[in-house]
């Protein structure tokens, strides 16, 4: 179930996520040619969406989906440590998140995008094909 309702976001972050759509890293850029105009199964991203106190590469509320590109900064034990909190605060509030080196989206964006279909497959059957009531506790008599 896509997550409909507004998001918080801190609104210091809106001129800086403004920035950040102004001047995109190479690989963001490049993954932004696939996904943009609804061109990915039809669904519609946005890019650096701030969310809570952190701002996402790109984010898509219909398949309760963010993706980070993460350059070579990312192996940095500090931005390491910021890293896990974005990834435990957006699953906290119902997301899943892709994460992808500038490397792979660089040196094989089919294969990125072939992973980001995968997850709207996995997505897709998720969400309309709910988990079967557990059978704990029920008398069979």
């Amino acid at each position: 179930m896509a997550n409909k309702h507004k998001l918080y976001y801190n609104p210091k972050l809106k001129e800086y996520a403004r920035q950040l759509r102004n001047n995109p890293t190479y690989a963001e850029k490049t993954l932004w040619y696939s996904l943009k105009g609804k061109q990915l199964g039809g669904y519609d991203f946005d890019r650096q969406k701030p969310i809570g106190e952190f701002i996402f590469d790109f984010y898509c509320s219909d398949l309760n989906l963010v993706i980070e590109i993460d350059g070579i900064t990312h192996d940095e034990p500090e931005i390491m440590i910021n890293d896990e909190r974005k990834n435990n605060y957006i699953r906290h509030i119902g997301f899943n998140i892709l994460r992808f080196s500038d490397d792979e989206v660089l040196g094989n964006g089919n294969m990125v995008v072939q992973r980001i279909l995968d997850y709207v497959e996995w997505f897709i059957v998720v969400s309309t094909h709910p988990p079967a009531p557990s059978q704990e506790g029920v008398d069979s008599n």
